[in-house]
């Protein structure tokens, strides 16, 4: 295999362990990761990935101590104005979609997700997904809603229901060739759990704040080495 990877997915693991190391609070650490993001942007841009899928607060990150979920709310906050603001994203024409169940953030919050992903929509160079009230079962359970829905309004006949039908009703409709975990956990943690069955998983122990342009080179080196059968 030689081809660069046309979508990457990144569990953003590490970031209150790297704020421990540095004496700091726990949460600051969200902030160094909030960062190190926007490098990473420059560096998938730079080495032409076209799809990045970027796992930032999960369902169960909602059982976080208040103080840390209000850090959290800032950071989102702060990052989503310099989103709007990001000259870049017009320059490179750069999609921002959002998924997960982001309405169970406030209503500021959701606000400007949808400013982002309007602004954004018609923008087909590069495109960045931001999981946010993220989990993987609770996509595939949010898409049978959605097909049980259609079913009840005879728009779908439940003998039509495959695996394509599925995937157009989960939030995200592609699958990354790699996922990068950070942090040094070798477990997968509910993401993408439909998406990924045949991505190959890399797992760094750097902490995501620690994370370097050479890190993400050197799995898409190792990526290019690997063979991906897809069961055959």
């Amino acid at each position: 295999m030689s081809i660069i990877p046309n979508h990457i997915g990144i569990i953003l693991d590490g970031n209150r362990r790297f704020a421990k190391k540095l004496n700091l609070n726990p949460w600051k650490g969200h902030e160094y990761g909030s960062k190190k993001l926007k490098d990473l942007l420059v560096w998938c841009r730079e080495l032409k990935i076209k799809e990045l899928t970027l796992y930032c607060f999960s369902m169960q990150n909602f059982n976080r101590p208040k103080k840390e979920f209000d850090y959290l709310m800032k950071i989102f906050d702060e990052s989503f104005k310099e989103l709007m603001e990001n000259k870049d994203i017009d320059k490179y024409k750069i999609k921002i979609n959002f998924i997960g169940r982001y309405n169970l953030f406030s209503d500021y919050i959701n606000d400007e997700i949808h400013k982002i992903m309007d602004k954004t929509k018609n923008y087909d160079n590069y495109k960045i997904n931001i999981a946010l009230a993220y989990g993987g079962r609770e996509e595939i359970v949010d898409a049978v809603k959605r097909i049980a829905e259609k079913i009840k309004e005879n728009k779908l006949n439940p003998e039509e229901i495959n695996e394509k039908i599925i995937l157009e009703n989960l939030d995200l409709g592609s699958e990354p060739d790699l996922i990068i975990r950070t942090g040094g956990d070798k477990r997968t943690s509910n993401f993408l759990t439909w998406q990924s069955i045949y991505s190959e998983w890399f797992f760094i122990e750097k902490m995501w704040p620690e994370f370097e342009k050479q890190d993400l080179i050197d799995v898409i080196e190792e990526y290019k080495k690997r063979e991906r059968r897809f069961g055959k």
